[in-house]
């Protein structure tokens, strides 16, 4: 990302001549007319600490303490004040203490309620009466670091630090991954991808609801994303719901969200996305008391939150995608058909990639031209392409990519028979994975998942050729809390 310079001048051509000068030397400008102005810019761009502590005298300090470190602060004297602040904006980081006017541990209670907004947010807590086993509980909970009063002022900055850091880098993730994946383009030129693309443009148009169907990993996110990019909600939210991810006892909550005792919220995607578009993936896996729900939302445009008896009225347009052959799944009583039928009013059929191989070497350039655009990687070609045309591509043009990324992160070059062994290396281990959904579907959710974590880290540090630093900040941990997770699923000695 190019730095960015503020500047500050009350003389508009001065400015102008600055920002010229400055932006041909490829940085980012922004500009101020006079002092207020400058110090709103300033504003903007400092981390916004919240303080929630029922002692003014620890809050006092501390705000004098953050702000001559250079942030911004926000303060709350107790529970109630401190939900208000939360929900008013989340902040950069939080400093909560465990035990506010509530109870014993309200201070947890604000850092889950955080945490159900935004798991990113880093939550420091301290306490004035700690002990080993409420650490234990804050930092399961999601606390980001836990110190004890009366605390090393040197001590919290640094944690304060780190923490601005870590949300920044998350952020700057999250925002290169939004950008890779809009920067995608529907490729093909084959008649299914063709059709799909007219289809598109069609959709694009209008409010109809949208039901895709096609094998995992062909690009039914993508389309939905092309639908709401091109469309008049372009301005509105674009969130997605994965029914194959969620824990059975949370699908209503994470649907239409919850009105707690305390009176704090956690909302919905639902309400999330009101205003734009709802991508419901796999949703023939939402279970069927759930599908009678959502079929009154898309009927009425209203819903009712958990532990509520007020309707909610959003303004929402819905897309749903399943892999799963969705006659089959309502002849087997697993799907509604009166809500299929609400949902399906325009119909998308995305083919499997080994159905539409005249498409392959199209994606290939363009995965190769847009990974190494993006990642600075060194660009290369593959000039013998039978074994991509004559593989049966089980994961779809995903696996396909994936396999673009691994060669161009091994950096062949434009030798081609080190090109040609990763391509024959990955593909025969394509067909023989470790981890197979059909060999983990006779054990517990939680093994499973296990198995799978485990078998995903090891492929992302081999990835990065054992370097521990890197594999961590590419999956979005700490490299002390992926150590701790490494030597909780049992892996040794990877090289």
């Amino acid at each position: 990302m190019p730095t960015e310079i503020l500047i500050i001048d009350d003389n508009s051509d001065i400015r102008n001549i600055l920002e010229e000068l400055i932006q041909d030397a490829g940085y980012k400008t922004r500009l101020a007319a006079n002092f207020n102005q400058g110090l709103s810019e300033i504003d903007k761009k400092l981390p916004d600490v919240a303080i929630i502590d029922d002692n003014s005298d620890i809050r006092n300090i501390l705000d004098e303490l953050i702000q001559d470190a250079g942030y911004k602060t926000r303060l709350a004297a107790n529970f109630n004040q401190g939900l208000l602040e939360i929900d008013k904006k989340l902040p950069d980081v939080a400093i909560i203490d465990v035990k506010l006017d509530k109870g014993d541990n309200d201070g947890i209670q604000l850092l889950e309620h955080i945490k159900t907004k935004n798991t990113d947010i880093p939550v420091i807590i301290i306490s004035g009466h700690a002990n080993i086993e409420m650490a234990i509980n804050s930092l399961r909970s999601g606390a980001f670091e836990f110190i004890q009063k009366p605390f090393d002022k040197e001590r919290l900055l640094n944690f304060i630090k780190r923490a601005v850091e870590n949300f920044n880098l998350k952020k700057e993730n999250k925002s290169l991954s939004i950008k890779l994946f809009h920067s995608f383009e529907i490729i093909g030129k084959s008649q299914n991808i063709t059709s799909i693309k007219d289809q598109i443009q069609k959709l694009s148009q209008s409010e109809s609801r949208v039901f895709i169907n096609g094998p995992t990993g062909s690009g039914k996110e993508l389309i939905s994303r092309k639908i709401y990019k091109n469309s008049n909600r372009s301005k509105g939210p674009f969130v997605i719901i994965n029914g194959a991810l969620l824990d059975s006892r949370k699908y209503e909550l994470e649907l239409f969200g919850e009105e707690k005792k305390d009176g704090s919220i956690v909302y919905g995607a639902l309400e999330k996305s009101s205003g734009g578009v709802l991508l419901i993936d796999e949703v023939t896996e939402i279970p069927l008391e759930t599908q009678s729900k959502i079929l009154r939302v898309v009927i009425d445009q209203k819903f009712k939150r958990i532990n509520s008896n007020h309707d909610i009225k959003v303004d929402v347009r819905i897309i749903c995608a399943s892999s799963k052959n969705i006659k089959n799944e309502i002849k087997n009583g697993n799907f509604r058909e009166d809500l299929f039928h609400r949902l399906n009013v325009f119909n998308i059929n995305v083919e499997p990639l080994n159905k539409r191989i005249e498409d392959i070497p199209l994606l290939v350039e363009y995965f190769i031209e847009n990974i190494c655009n993006t990642y600075n990687y060194k660009k290369f070609k593959i000039r013998d392409d039978n074994y991509l045309l004559n593989y049966d591509w089980p994961g779809n043009v995903r696996e396909l990519r994936n396999l673009i990324e691994r060669i161009a992160i091994l950096s062949p070059g434009n030798d081609d028979e080190k090109i040609i062994n990763i391509i024959k290396e990955s593909l025969s281990k394509s067909t023989n994975e470790t981890f197979s959904v059909a060999d983990n579907l006779s054990i517990p959710l939680r093994e499973a998942r296990e198995n799978f974590e485990k078998e995903y880290l090891i492929s992302q540090i081999k990835k990065f050729g054992g370097n521990i630093s890197k594999t961590a900040k590419f999956v979005g941990m700490e490299r002390s809390a992926l150590h701790r997770k490494l030597k909780l699923l049992g892996v040794k000695g990877l090289n």
